[in-house]
């Protein structure tokens, strides 16, 4: 679906262009393991969410929002509640090739935070916001220079 002139995205590049700037590390649980297991992994590796991985097959995602909101919230125990009992299985994956702006706005519209990439069947890595934000933000800062030394620049006469 192309974007018309009024929902243009500023980000310009694809999803893999910037899972190759940011690499492609993955931080994943079993469907198995508890909640107090996966909260413990968001904590030790600073993220705000898990893949959810059977073998290596994509079933799910679990978040800080998951555990507060369904298990805190829920008066359930972390020790006891399995992550599949929580994580959101109907996970949105982009592709590789999918331009970055198509993302933002997939995020912005979908209301989420994390998108698995998948690349033939396979979990490539995943994009936060923040790391769409970053992107946004670094490339603007690029755009700007370009004008100042453009700007500041000798005209021919």
């Amino acid at each position: 679906m192309a974007l018309d002139h009024a929902e243009a995205s500023p980000l310009q590049g694809t999803v893999c262009d910037l899972l190759t700037a940011k690499g492609s590390r993955l931080f994943s649980i079993s469907p198995r393991a508890t909640v107090y297991e996966a909260a413990a992994m968001l904590e030790q590796h600073r993220v705000g969410a898990l893949l959810v991985m059977d073998e290596e097959r994509l079933v799910g995602i679990i978040s800080e929002r998951d555990c507060v909101r369904k298990v805190i919230l829920g008066g359930n125990a972390s020790r006891e509640t399995l992550v599949e009992d929580i994580m959101t299985a109907d996970v949105i994956a982009v592709s590789p090739e999918l331009a970055l702006g198509q993302c933002l706005k997939l995020v912005t519209e979908r209301r989420i935070r994390h998108l698995p990439v998948v690349s033939r069947g396979k979990v490539a890595g995943v994009l936060s916001i923040g790391d769409l934000v970053r992107a946004v933000v670094a490339q603007q800062a690029g755009t700007i220079e370009s004008l100042k030394l453009y700007i500041d620049s000798d005209y021919p006469t």
